[in-house]
């Protein structure tokens, strides 16, 4: 079966009366834990983008405190699941905002760890990366903004 293209999808929601909407976003948070965090984001956490932030912030400092710091394998392993979901998280709240302050504070969790990150040239380029992503973001955000979040970054 061929997907339908979103413009498709936008037309035929329109003809759609509410409770069936209802019932098909349901049926939608039923088969996958991705549309049902989307969901969940969506219906109770986008009016209130800063407790969303602070959520994020204290998910990062639950699974920081797990991440093995003993060897450096597993430092990686577990620091590229946090990046998995932090990533998903930027992507469900899609606020450029919102994704500068959570890189920021991921990479200064990185730096408050005892994580050696300068002897592995994997965590080092992953650590670079999110600067050059905060740097991307930052670009599309108000000057005023940006000069606070400047201040930040030059930090890490």
């Amino acid at each position: 079966m061929k997907p339908a293209s979103l413009a498709e999808i936008r037309r035929e929601l329109k003809n759609r009366d509410p409770k069936e909407l209802a019932e098909l976003c349901l049926r939608l948070g039923r088969f996958k834990k991705d549309n049902k965090e989307l969901l969940t984001y969506l219906l109770f956490e986008a009016h209130h983008e800063s407790a969303y932030v602070e959520t994020v912030k204290y998910d990062i400092d639950e699974l920081m405190a797990e991440v093995n710091t003993n060897h450096l394998y597993y430092a990686k392993k577990g620091l590229q699941k946090i990046l998995r979901q932090l990533n998903k998280n930027i992507r469900y709240s899609g606020n450029k905002q919102t994704e500068v302050e959570v890189l920021l504070y991921f990479c200064q969790s990185i730096n408050n760890s005892d994580i050696a990150i300068d002897k592995s040239a994997v965590l080092t380029n992953m650590y670079e990366r999110q600067k050059v992503k905060i740097q991307k973001a930052l670009a599309s955000l108000h000057e005023d903004i940006q000069a606070d979040y400047m201040h930040e970054l030059e930090s890490l």
